[in-house]
């Protein structure tokens, strides 16, 4: 959803200056090591990632049967869950360029024309499921477009302004902001939402501003939905009664802000414990986060993965998402590429693949999640002190007999690598370049400026 007013920065919770010793990260972890994986976690999202697919810009046509000519290529990239940005009819009052935000929906039970019919996307889900793929569709439950059947059939679904019209909010002109007061809204979305489900056998959502709707309509939905059929459910918000209220994920805006500070050099690798003591202190144990260095909104509007986040710190970060404790890591379309540059959101502007300069750096990282349990999302997390813990970030993540280090360098200069600690001992190989070794006591190498390793532990 297009952001030019920012409604993410009451969720940041940073204070960059905060120092946490490690003992107190490591102490803190634990909760999250022991967490359960609830039952309402589909087992198939514990060693799993997410794949965000902007269908109108991923080919040419611009449609469901186009984008599926890429199904073989991502499954042998190791992609396991497409998010779908939303598929449903685009409203034409108010609209935003020529084609408009895919995020004012003028109709719940139908499919937007440009990708193609009901028909077509039902094909296109199953066919991804005969690939083993997961499909997740977004969900905007907190406004319709301004054309939506309710603005004029049911004026009470919304909040009204002072001459009694439905309102939205922000800049958001194309919408209208819906009513949760009302029962029978709140009715009709969960019927909405129980159709796709039915009709398409989708695996779930990811809701659009879901910190905006309340957690009870949250908590009211979501079991209903999951009577259903084992889905998954991804909140685009950044507080833990999201979780109480039935999200398996939810996105960590405050380590996303972080990240870019980090990068920038206006704090250092030390500020990511705050976001971890801050996760632990205010989120149910086992919560799920969606880490990400890019998406179609920091795409679109704040040049991610082009401009100065993450630029030149692509590759260490990416790590981080991939490996970090907790963590469901997404790729959003096109980072496999890369296409660097902003993807227009208003107008057709097809990405253009052919390189995938990335994809291999992608597939190792996939599939190293995939095959080991040290990097599921019950796995056990502990922080590895380091020479330079400004400069360094270094942390085991294991499970029974499995293990993986991950070492990261944050910085734009080359640092020297000290580490002397019992847990890193063993036989390891590097993860991208195949070499093997073996640790025992202190290590010391040069890293490069945002340089990164990540040693499997063989057994």
């Amino acid at each position: 959803m297009m952001r030019s007013i920012s409604i993410l920065c009451c969720f940041l919770w940073i204070i960059s200056s905060c120092k946490f010793s490690d003992e107190k990260v490591n102490k803190a972890a634990d909760k999250d090591n022991v967490a359960a994986t609830d039952s309402i976690h589909p087992e198939w999202i514990m060693q799993s990632n997410v794949y965000e697919v902007n269908i109108r810009q991923y080919t040419k046509e611009g449609t469901f049967r186009a984008m599926a000519q890429h199904f073989e290529r991502l499954k042998d990239m190791g992609v396991q869950i497409l998010w779908l940005m939303p598929v449903t009819p685009i409203s034409k009052i108010d609209r935003k360029g020529t084609l408009g935000s895919y995020y004012a929906v003028a109709d719940y039970t139908s499919i937007n024309p440009e990708f193609g019919n009901m028909e077509d996307f039902k094909w296109f889900v199953k066919e991804a499921h005969r690939f083993g793929f997961k499909v997740v569709t977004d969900w905007v439950a907190n406004h319709t477009g301004a054309d939506h059947p309710w603005v004029t059939k049911h004026p009470e679904f919304y909040n009204l302004d002072s001459t009694g019209k439905p309102k939205y909010v922000y800049d958001w002109s194309d919408t209208r902001d819906l009513n949760f007061e009302n029962r029978a809204m709140r009715d009709s979305m969960i019927e909405y939402m129980k159709f796709w489900i039915r009709e398409t056998n989708i695996d779930g959502y990811r809701c659009d501003i879901a910190g905006e709707v309340p957690d009870d309509f949250w908590a009211e939905c979501i079991p209903q939905l999951r009577k259903m059929k084992t889905i998954f459910m991804l909140a685009e918000g950044d507080k833990g009664s999201l979780h109480t209220a039935g999200f398996n994920a939810s996105y960590p805006w405050d380590m996303f802000q972080t990240m870019k500070k980090v990068a920038s050099g206006s704090t250092n690798a030390k500020a990511i414990d705050s976001v971890l003591y801050r996760q632990d202190t205010s989120f149910p144990a086992g919560a799920i986060r969606l880490y990400f260095t890019s998406n179609h909104d920091e795409n679109s509007w704040n040049k991610s993965d082009f401009g100065t986040f993450p630029g030149a710190s692509h590759a260490p970060f990416a790590v981080l998402t991939q490996t970090m404790r907790a963590s469901l890591p997404l790729i959003y379309s096109g980072q496999e590429e890369p296409v660097l540059r902003a993807i227009s959101f208003f107008e057709k502007d097809s990405m253009g693949f052919g390189k995938y300069e990335r994809a291999n750096f992608y597939n190792k990282l996939l599939i190293l999640r995939r095959r080991n349990p040290a990097l599921s999302v019950d796995a056990a997390f502990e922080k590895v002190s380091t020479n330079n813990d400004n400069a360094l970030y270094a942390y085991i993540r294991y499970k029974g007999d499995n293990k993986v280090m991950v070492l990261l360098n944050l910085t734009g200069q080359e640092q020297k690598v000290v580490i002397d600690h019992p847990k890193v001992n063993g036989d390891v190989k590097n993860l991208f370049t195949d070499a093997s070794q073996r640790i025992n006591g202190e290590i010391t190498f040069p890293l490069e400026a945002w340089g990164y390793r990540v040693f499997e532990y063989t057994k």
